[in-house]
């Protein structure tokens, strides 16, 4: 669906965005993540077609940007991460005029509005002035200009940036309907909105890729240790020392204690090196029922801390 090949843009002697390529699949709700400064906003705003790339090609749906700039920009709905509101306007006049500069017809738009008004959650403030709602329906009426048309790609910068945690779980929801239908790009800082809602992430840091895949395959890929935490019926000094005495086992960490001597424990290991089976066969041998045993994988913080750090070892 969106194909970006050797993107570049440089202001001057620095390099926003360097030589980056990646793709988007039709249907797919991809994570688009960096730390401030690292080029993010600069190449969703050369999708979009807001400014020009020094080089290197953005094709959507087969239309080149640069080449047919105005039938790419029918396919794509762009909610930046400030929404371009009139305050002055009442939504209905706002989505009115922003559906006339799309050149949306007004056949289309009359078919369209109430449903779109409707899917996020407008409809009975769509008299009201813009400048009167709160930042959360600001945010949707946001949302709303950007579907209107039914573009096939949806481009969303911080789209719940300073909503509180109940409208950033209704934004959230409503998202992840809204990849039944569209193409989605979202930017976020807040993470595990995006580990909820996207299939794959694309993180770029000082304007290059720095990895393309989903969490669960970046988790395993960068950790040097697997970590999982187990909860076992039995004397926790004894398990202490039999376990540390597996191949394999780097750490032991004891957790909490339970009753009937209950003792749970993150254990991290060698991750070439399945520990669990040894582990198995020990307590049973020593007669300590395992009663959980549950895989600790990186987080998507852990992972965006990794490959954005300045140096090795950096927190």
């Amino acid at each position: 669906m969106i194909e970006i090949q050797n993107l570049t843009k440089t202001y001057g002697q620095i390099k926003a965005v360097d030589n980056i390529s990646f793709t988007v699949n039709k249907g797919e709700i991809l994570g688009f993540l960096g730390p401030n400064g690292a080029g993010k906003s600069t190449t969703m705003n050369i999708i979009t077609g807001f400014i020009p790339s020094s080089s290197g090609k953005v094709t959507v749906n087969g239309c080149d940007i640069m080449e047919e700039p105005e039938e790419v920009k029918k396919k794509i709905g762009y909610l930046p991460e400030l929404p371009p509101l009139y305050m002055d306007m009442t939504v209905n006049e706002y989505l009115t005029f922003c559906s006339e500069l799309k050149k949306v017809s007004k056949k289309v738009f009359r078919s369209q509005m109430d449903d779109i008004m409707e899917l996020v959650k407008i409809t009975h403030v769509k008299n009201r002035l813009v400048k009167n709602l709160s930042k959360g329906y600001k945010q949707r009426v946001g949302l709303a200009q950007s579907l209107l048309g039914s573009p096939e790609v949806l481009i969303l910068d911080e789209p719940t940036v300073g909503l509180d945690p109940k409208q950033i779980l209704e934004i959230r929801k409503l998202i992840k309907a809204l990849g039944k239908e569209h193409t989605i790009i979202l930017s976020s800082h807040i993470l595990p909105e995006v580990s909820a809602v996207c299939e794959r992430v694309v993180i770029i840091n000082k304007g290059k890729i720095a990895a393309i895949d989903t969490p669960d395959n970046l988790s395993k890929s960068l950790g040097d240790y697997s970590r999982f935490t187990i909860t076992i019926a039995g004397p926790k000094n004894k398990i202490v020392d039999n376990l540390k005495e597996i191949y394999g086992v780097k750490y032991l960490e004891p957790q909490h204690s339970g009753e009937k001597e209950e003792n749970s424990f993150v254990v991290e290991a060698d991750k070439e090196i399945d520990v669990r089976k040894p582990i198995f066969h020990k307590l049973s041998e020593l007669g300590y029922p395992i009663l959980e045993l549950k895989s600790l994988s990186m987080s998507l913080e852990d992972i965006f801390i990794q490959l954005t750090s300045e140096e090795k070892g950096e927190v």
